[in-house]
């Protein structure tokens, strides 16, 4: 099957994709392209997956660059391949062509950003704690610190958990409120005391308040089995693990 790489024209010329499932080797519950060497999926079928998005991103596999993701706001400053152990991170940024960065998500906010005049690229992994301990905002501040003008960089949420699927508990809108009383607007009434919460919508505002022009792809990762992994889907369904998407972008 063919690979499938969504778009957006805010980040051309830079070649860019977020990916979907379609058009992997993996199979099982990682049926399609399981980028996750974190996942318990045969390690020589996940390394046949990146190469075929490297391929996809014309770059050689050791140039598509990915990090250990840790939920945290820590940016790493991408020229060239990483040493092993891989530095612990959750956003990217590089100003040198050729080098390709990787976000793996599954139903957490994938974000490319670029800045087209200043020849300068960013990608970064939000999940709800990344997004609320700033990762997006420090994502922008290090591509300014690389050139960058928050006039002149856009950034793109992929394919995330949308709100009508992303229910959550009392103690989860507690933290959000405790931050700032408006992070309220992220949230609506579900059954009994749980509540609904909009991940790309925060994101939005985030990217929006660190003054970047910013949208959604508007793809929901849970409720598009045939095209998407999801985390939360995976544990509704008692599956035993779960597929990585890989989002990138590269000068």
């Amino acid at each position: 099957m063919t690979l499938e790489i969504i778009t957006s024209d805010s980040l051309v010329p830079f070649r860019h994709g977020f990916f979907t499932r379609r058009g992997g080797a993996s199979s099982g519950v990682f049926a399609g392209l399981n980028c996750g060497t974190g996942s318990t999926d045969q390690s020589e079928i996940v390394a046949i997956n990146r190469a075929r998005v490297a391929d996809a991103m014309t770059v050689p596999l050791e140039h598509l660059i990915t990090v250990h993701q840790t939920h945290s706001a820590k940016v790493q400053i991408v020229r060239g391949p990483l040493e092993s152990p891989k530095p612990e991170a959750d956003a990217m940024v590089s100003d040198t062509p050729g080098v390709a960065l990787g976000i793996l998500t599954a139903d957490c906010q994938p974000v490319l950003f670029a800045d087209a005049d200043a020849g300068v690229v960013g990608a970064a992994h939000a999940g709800w704690r990344g997004a609320l301990d700033g990762v997006l905002d420090a994502t922008v501040e290090a591509m300014t610190d690389l050139g960058a003008t928050l006039e002149g960089i856009h950034a793109v949420i992929g394919p995330s958990i949308s709100q009508r699927c992303y229910e959550v508990g009392p103690e989860f809108l507690d933290t959000f409120l405790a931050e700032d009383p408006q992070n309220a607007r992220f949230f609506v009434n579900g059954a009994n005391d749980r509540f609904h919460f909009d991940l790309p919508g925060f994101g939005l505002h985030r990217l929006r308040s660190a003054g970047v022009v910013a949208e959604w792809t508007r793809h929901c990762t849970y409720s598009d089995a045939e095209r998407f992994y999801s985390y939360r889907r995976a544990t509704h369904a008692r599956e035993a693990d779960y597929g990585r998407l890989m989002s990138v972008i590269r000068l």
